[in-house]
Protein backbone atom coordinates (compact mmCIF):
# COMPACT_ATOMS: atom_id res chain seq x y z
CA UNK A 1 0.00 0.00 0.00
CA UNK A 2 1.07 3.22 -0.83
CA UNK A 3 2.50 5.65 2.45
CA UNK A 4 0.51 8.57 3.75
CA UNK A 5 2.08 11.83 3.55
CA UNK A 6 2.48 12.15 7.38
CA UNK A 7 0.68 9.71 10.43
CA UNK A 8 -1.45 11.82 13.03
CA UNK A 9 -0.49 11.60 16.54
CA UNK A 10 -3.96 12.28 17.64
CA UNK A 11 -7.89 10.72 17.23
CA UNK A 12 -9.39 13.91 16.90
CA UNK A 13 -11.73 13.85 13.68
CA UNK A 14 -11.42 17.25 13.36
CA UNK A 15 -7.68 17.73 12.82
CA UNK A 16 -7.91 14.75 10.68
CA UNK A 17 -10.18 16.41 8.43
CA UNK A 18 -8.36 19.74 8.55
CA UNK A 19 -5.23 17.84 6.97
CA UNK A 20 -7.51 16.37 4.62
CA UNK A 21 -9.04 19.85 3.49
CA UNK A 22 -5.31 20.85 2.47
CA UNK A 23 -5.06 17.35 0.10
CA UNK A 24 -2.79 15.23 2.67
CA UNK A 25 -2.95 11.62 2.80
CA UNK A 26 -3.14 10.60 6.35
CA UNK A 27 -2.72 7.90 8.69
CA UNK A 28 -4.17 8.05 12.34
CA UNK A 29 -1.60 6.62 15.07
CA UNK A 30 -2.96 7.79 17.99
CA UNK A 31 -1.19 6.33 21.41
CA UNK A 32 -2.66 7.83 24.80
CA UNK A 33 -0.07 9.58 27.09
CA UNK A 34 -0.48 11.34 30.42
CA UNK A 35 -2.50 15.24 30.22
CA UNK A 36 -1.81 16.71 33.36
CA UNK A 37 -0.25 20.04 34.15
CA UNK A 38 3.10 20.00 35.80
CA UNK A 39 4.36 22.51 38.71
CA UNK A 40 4.37 26.06 37.62
CA UNK A 41 3.93 25.40 34.10
CA UNK A 42 2.56 28.14 31.88
CA UNK A 43 -0.56 27.16 29.60
CA UNK A 44 2.47 27.66 26.52
CA UNK A 45 4.87 25.18 27.20
CA UNK A 46 1.91 22.85 28.57
CA UNK A 47 0.23 22.62 25.13
CA UNK A 48 3.82 22.51 23.25
CA UNK A 49 4.84 19.68 25.70
CA UNK A 50 2.51 17.86 25.25
CA UNK A 51 2.06 18.12 21.20
CA UNK A 52 5.74 17.21 20.99
CA UNK A 53 5.11 14.17 23.37
CA UNK A 54 2.08 12.58 21.25
CA UNK A 55 4.47 13.07 17.78
CA UNK A 56 7.27 10.96 19.77
CA UNK A 57 4.61 8.55 21.08
CA UNK A 58 2.88 8.51 17.82
CA UNK A 59 6.59 7.94 16.30
CA UNK A 60 6.98 4.61 18.04
CA UNK A 61 4.10 2.91 16.89
CA UNK A 62 5.50 -0.37 15.17
CA UNK A 63 3.28 -0.16 11.55
CA UNK A 64 4.80 3.60 11.28
CA UNK A 65 7.47 3.89 8.63
CA UNK A 66 10.13 6.02 9.46
CA UNK A 67 10.07 7.73 5.94
CA UNK A 68 6.93 9.42 6.70
CA UNK A 69 6.92 12.27 9.92
CA UNK A 70 4.48 12.08 13.17
CA UNK A 71 2.49 15.12 13.64
CA UNK A 72 1.32 15.69 17.19
CA UNK A 73 -0.60 18.40 18.22
CA UNK A 74 -2.41 20.17 21.71
CA UNK A 75 -5.13 22.78 22.26
CA UNK A 76 -6.42 24.58 24.95
CA UNK A 77 -8.72 27.55 25.60
CA UNK A 78 -7.41 29.56 28.16
CA UNK A 79 -9.00 32.14 30.32
CA UNK A 80 -7.19 34.15 33.30
CA UNK A 81 -4.18 31.74 33.13
CA UNK A 82 -6.12 29.09 33.41
CA UNK A 83 -6.75 25.79 31.01
CA UNK A 84 -10.33 25.09 30.71
CA UNK A 85 -10.34 21.00 29.12
CA UNK A 86 -13.58 19.21 28.20
CA UNK A 87 -16.38 19.84 30.86
CA UNK A 88 -17.18 16.92 33.07
CA UNK A 89 -21.16 17.18 32.95
CA UNK A 90 -23.82 19.54 32.20
CA UNK A 91 -22.78 22.04 35.21
CA UNK A 92 -19.20 22.06 34.33
CA UNK A 93 -20.09 22.92 30.94
CA UNK A 94 -22.72 25.69 31.81
CA UNK A 95 -20.27 26.99 34.00
CA UNK A 96 -17.73 27.21 31.27
CA UNK A 97 -19.66 29.15 29.06
CA UNK A 98 -20.95 31.60 31.50
CA UNK A 99 -17.26 32.55 32.18
CA UNK A 100 -17.29 33.09 28.37
CA UNK A 101 -20.11 35.32 27.88
CA UNK A 102 -19.32 38.47 26.92
CA UNK A 103 -15.29 38.05 27.57
CA UNK A 104 -12.68 37.29 25.09
CA UNK A 105 -10.18 34.49 25.85
CA UNK A 106 -7.45 32.89 24.52
CA UNK A 107 -7.20 29.93 22.14
CA UNK A 108 -3.74 27.91 22.03
CA UNK A 109 -2.71 25.55 19.68
CA UNK A 110 0.63 23.60 19.61
CA UNK A 111 1.98 21.50 16.52
CA UNK A 112 4.94 19.37 16.63
CA UNK A 113 6.10 17.43 13.55
CA UNK A 114 9.01 14.51 14.47
CA UNK A 115 11.13 12.00 12.04
CA UNK A 116 13.39 12.42 9.21
CA UNK A 117 13.53 15.29 6.65
CA UNK A 118 13.95 15.30 2.80
CA UNK A 119 17.91 14.36 3.43
CA UNK A 120 17.37 11.51 5.66
CA UNK A 121 18.42 13.33 9.06
CA UNK A 122 16.07 12.85 11.93
CA UNK A 123 14.20 16.52 12.97
CA UNK A 124 11.88 17.84 15.53
CA UNK A 125 10.06 21.10 14.31
CA UNK A 126 7.48 22.71 16.91
CA UNK A 127 4.76 25.93 16.62
CA UNK A 128 2.35 27.56 18.49
CA UNK A 129 -0.50 29.62 17.60
CA UNK A 130 -2.41 32.00 20.11
CA UNK A 131 -5.77 33.40 19.10
CA UNK A 132 -7.96 35.58 21.08
CA UNK A 133 -12.17 34.78 20.91
CA UNK A 134 -14.60 37.18 22.31
CA UNK A 135 -18.06 36.08 22.37
CA UNK A 136 -20.91 38.02 22.77
CA UNK A 137 -23.05 37.54 26.06
CA UNK A 138 -24.85 34.46 26.11
CA UNK A 139 -28.16 33.88 28.76
CA UNK A 140 -28.82 30.40 30.59
CA UNK A 141 -31.37 29.30 28.40
CA UNK A 142 -28.82 29.90 25.36
CA UNK A 143 -26.36 28.31 27.23
CA UNK A 144 -28.40 24.98 28.34
CA UNK A 145 -30.15 24.54 24.52
CA UNK A 146 -26.38 25.01 23.12
CA UNK A 147 -25.69 21.68 25.84
CA UNK A 148 -28.63 19.56 25.22
CA UNK A 149 -27.25 19.40 21.58
CA UNK A 150 -24.48 17.36 22.67
CA UNK A 151 -21.69 19.51 20.82
CA UNK A 152 -20.04 21.03 24.28
CA UNK A 153 -19.43 18.08 25.51
CA UNK A 154 -16.32 16.49 24.38
CA UNK A 155 -14.84 20.25 23.03
CA UNK A 156 -12.00 22.60 25.13
CA UNK A 157 -14.35 25.16 26.93
CA UNK A 158 -17.66 23.43 26.07
CA UNK A 159 -17.50 24.71 22.74
CA UNK A 160 -16.77 24.12 19.14
CA UNK A 161 -16.15 27.20 17.34
CA UNK A 162 -16.62 25.06 13.98
CA UNK A 163 -20.05 24.43 15.22
CA UNK A 164 -23.36 26.08 16.70
CA UNK A 165 -21.29 28.09 18.73
CA UNK A 166 -20.40 30.13 16.05
CA UNK A 167 -23.47 32.29 16.74
CA UNK A 168 -21.83 33.18 20.15
CA UNK A 169 -18.21 34.62 18.13
CA UNK A 170 -18.43 38.11 18.28
CA UNK A 171 -14.57 37.99 17.37
CA UNK A 172 -11.78 36.38 16.34
CA UNK A 173 -8.45 37.76 16.24
CA UNK A 174 -5.86 34.96 14.65
CA UNK A 175 -6.13 31.09 13.13
CA UNK A 176 -10.25 29.75 12.78
CA UNK A 177 -8.61 26.35 12.06
CA UNK A 178 -6.07 26.74 15.14
CA UNK A 179 -9.23 27.30 17.11
CA UNK A 180 -10.43 24.04 15.73
CA UNK A 181 -7.50 22.74 16.67
CA UNK A 182 -4.79 22.86 13.77
CA UNK A 183 -3.85 25.89 12.71
CA UNK A 184 -3.02 25.33 8.69
CA UNK A 185 -0.85 27.79 8.06
CA UNK A 186 1.84 27.03 10.42
CA UNK A 187 1.73 23.43 10.03
CA UNK A 188 2.10 23.32 6.39
CA UNK A 189 5.53 25.97 7.17
CA UNK A 190 6.64 23.00 9.22
CA UNK A 191 5.38 20.07 6.72
CA UNK A 192 7.07 21.87 4.25
CA UNK A 193 10.43 21.32 6.39
CA UNK A 194 9.86 17.72 6.10
CA UNK A 195 9.69 17.73 2.37
CA UNK A 196 5.67 17.90 2.17
CA UNK A 197 5.16 21.30 0.14
CA UNK A 198 1.44 21.96 0.41
CA UNK A 199 0.31 23.21 -2.88
CA UNK A 200 4.01 24.12 -3.67
CA UNK A 201 5.01 21.12 -6.23
CA UNK A 202 6.43 23.54 -8.67
CA UNK A 203 8.33 26.23 -6.62
CA UNK A 204 11.67 25.44 -6.28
Amino acid sequence: MPLPDLYLASASPRRRELLLQIGLKVEVVSQSIEEHLLDNESPENYVQRLALEKARAGLLVPDVHQQCPVLGADTAVVMDDRIWGKPANEVAALAMLKQLSGRTHRVLSAVAVVGKDNLGQDRVEACMSQSRVRFRHINEQECLAYWRTGEPADKAGAYGIQGLAAIFIEHLEGSYSGVMGLPLFETSELLCRFGIKVLRQNNT
